[in-house]
């Protein structure tokens, strides 16, 4: 019936490609990630993961999924390519963050070519302090990248209900346009405008094709994966 978790040891991914393309990127960027299933709802599941500038991103998929289980990202790429039906072992002691509860609200909208000028600049921005310095000094490329990815990109003032600023900063917009979220900036129909959304201390960029989350501040709060007799 709908909603309830594949068999053991299956994976239960339906939405191959669109787990395959969320993978790949994702091992690109981070060869030794984890990935993590979560229920999303009947016959779906999220596939929720950490980049290495501390944003999580998710994206949804069709398929009941294994319940709430973490195995290596490159695995399960390796087995979806290969069309297995295979959970891959479980690696649930990798993953160590918090998640963002699901509640959350928007507080804006941004039309996802903003978003697309607001990445390329940043990418221009970081190679040219490369290759010239900044204020006439050489800046180690670490430096300069987390400078960058610090800067705040968009300031949101909430009207409806009013509240505090909300801040997005580059790592955001990196996570979203890194990860493919917002499709392909050369294709013929425009993407989807992007959500700027928020729930408790965290703040997430919602595409066309899944989102980034970051949760302001330190908090040291973990949600472990349960033991599943059936994951």
């Amino acid at each position: 019936p709908g909603g309830c978790a594949a068999p053991a040891g299956v994976h239960g991914i339906v939405g191959v490609a669109d787990a395959g393309a969320f993978l790949a990127r994702l091992v690109r960027l981070d060869p030794a990630a984890p990935v993590r299933f979560r229920p999303a709802g009947p016959d779906r599941t999220a596939l929720w993961a950490r980049l290495p500038w501390r944003v999580l991103v998710v994206r949804t998929v069709a398929g009941a999924g294994p319940g709430d289980a973490a195995v290596a990202a490159g695995e399960l790429l390796a087995e979806l390519e290969r069309s297995g039906a295979a959970l891959p072992p479980r690696r649930d002691a990798l993953w160590r963050w918090p998640l963002p509860p699901a509640a959350s609200r928007p507080v804006e909208t941004l039309p996802a070519d903003d978003v697309w000028r607001i990445a390329r600049a940043a990418a221009g921005t970081l190679r040219v302090a490369s290759e010239q310095g900044v204020a006439g000094r050489a800046v180690g490329q670490r430096a300069l990248r987390d400078a960058l990815l610090d800067h705040v990109a968009v300031l949101v003032t909430p009207e409806d209900p009013p509240g505090p600023p909300v801040e997005v900063p580059q790592r955001l917009v990196q996570g979203l346009v890194r990860m493919g979220f917002l499709g392909s900036p050369d294709a013929a129909r425009p993407a989807a405008d992007v959500q700027v959304r928020v729930v408790g201390r965290w703040v997430g960029l919602v595409g066309p094709y899944g989102a980034a989350w970051l949760q302001k501040g330190t908090d040291l709060a973990l949600t472990p994966i349960s033991p599943h007799p059936n994951g």
